[in-house]
């Protein structure tokens, strides 16, 4: 048994789990600890939903989040917040208590991200997206504790949950507020590749940009190659981990392979988005040896990049760039109408030729009773004026 026939049979479809999941789908709306919902039966379902929700989010979908649970949160504190409707799994988030908020000691309720995961929008079929969250905030209003809140990180403001947290809190009251808002570098289908190009880079710089691929085809044996299947996907994967922790993450600790848990997301998480036709891999190689490569999950009709490394003993000659600049072929694609490109706000070389921007929004919900909805928003908006001094 291959790799990864081993990962998609045994570690991902969680078969030794005895969960509920494993007979029939539970009606309603549901909360429960994450290992009492996945099972191999809950993921045909959960994989369905993938590809009907309404805003397509890789980082929830099973192949990514199942090991992210399995990784990071081993004492399962995370739940899993499902809505089941005539038998179809319509809605799916993961939602976990927190007693730290930014550095302060406040007691909320959260969709649970880590540090690898960078979309917070939950998978929900759009004709059920009202029902999904009347089930979510009814059940923070019941379950809550000492929640003051409840905080959703990363939803892009062009994704369903934005829109229908907001129409809720226009129609019933209650307090919806973004306390902090960013913007990521992204592509939006409508040019070429090369018109993209044109209009993002002035023509010196392009030359530039020309000189420095003649220079590495000049060095040796070069090749770019662009892969989205599973074929050599495991070497693919350990060039990837050696070329990142040789630079900068490696020596500073940050690096996937830095981590026995990160370097396993990794390898299971694009695995699984293989065998599911989600992922795309770009790389070049110089006499063999790859000098820079990157890796996007497709998810129709969006792009997500995912992780990028380069040799940083080539950095003159702009490998990372170069790459990004063949990786603008991603607006060729029919299916694909916005490619986000997961990266920080700041990040000095992909806002050069990604000069589309998609808006993320951090929420805090009320919660509760009267009085513990008003001290939710009182400290929300808190939070708002300390993010406007900061920006």
């Amino acid at each position: 048994m291959t790799r990864i026939e081993e990962l998609v049979g045994n570690r991902w479809h969680g078969a030794h789990v005895q969960g509920r999941a494993c007979a029939e789908l539970e009606e309603g709306f549901t909360v429960a600890p994450w290992p009492e919902v996945v099972g191999r039966s809950f993921t045909t379902h959960w994989d369905e939903l993938a590809t009907t929700c309404a805003t397509p989010n890789p980082f929830f979908e099973q192949w990514f989040l199942e090991p992210s649970l399995r990784q990071f949160d081993p004492k399962a504190e995370v739940n899993l917040a499902t809505l089941v409707v005539d038998g179809e799994l319509v809605g799916l988030m993961p939602i976990r208590r927190d007693g730290n908020y930014h550095g302060t000691a406040l007691p909320h309720l959260a969709n649970w991200l880590h540090a690898n995961a960078f979309c917070g929008e939950p998978l929900v079929v759009q004709r059920h997206s009202r029902r999904f969250w009347d089930g979510m905030l009814g059940w923070c209003d019941r379950h809550g504790r000492t929640s003051l809140f409840l905080h959703l990180a990363n939803l892009p403001c062009d994704g369903t949950a934005y829109r229908t947290l907001h129409e809720i809190g226009r129609e019933s009251g209650r307090s919806v507020k973004v306390v902090q808002r960013i913007e990521r570098a992204a592509l939006r289908a409508g040019l070429s590749p090369q018109e993209h190009l044109a209009s993002a880079l002035v023509k010196k710089r392009r030359k530039e940009l020309q000189r420095k691929h003649r220079r590495l085809a000049e060095s040796g044996a070069f090749r770019f190659s662009r892969q989205r299947g599973d074929d050599d996907l495991v070497a693919w994967i350990d060039e990837f981990l050696d070329l990142e922790r040789a630079g900068w993450k490696g020596a500073q600790g940050s690096a996937l392979a830095s981590h026995s848990t990160t370097e396993a997301l990794f390898r299971d998480s694009l695995a699984g988005a293989a065998a599911r036709g989600r992922l795309e891999r770009l790389a070049f190689h110089l006499d063999d040896r790859p000098v820079a490569m990157l890796c996007s999950f497709v998810a129709p009709p969006l792009c997500f990049g995912f992780k990028t490394a380069y040799d940083e003993n080539l950095a003159k000659l702009s490998p990372g760039m170069l790459l990004q600049v063949e990786n603008l072929a991603v607006l060729e694609r029919e299916d694909i109408e916005l490619s986000d490109s997961c990266a920080t706000p700041d990040h000095p070389m992909i806002g050069q030729i990604w000069p589309d921007r998609r808006r993320i929004a951090m929420l805090s919900v009320g919660i509760g009773g009267r009085i513990r909805r008003s001290v939710g928003a009182a400290l929300s908006a808190i939070e708002l004026r300390r993010m406007e001094t900061r920006a």
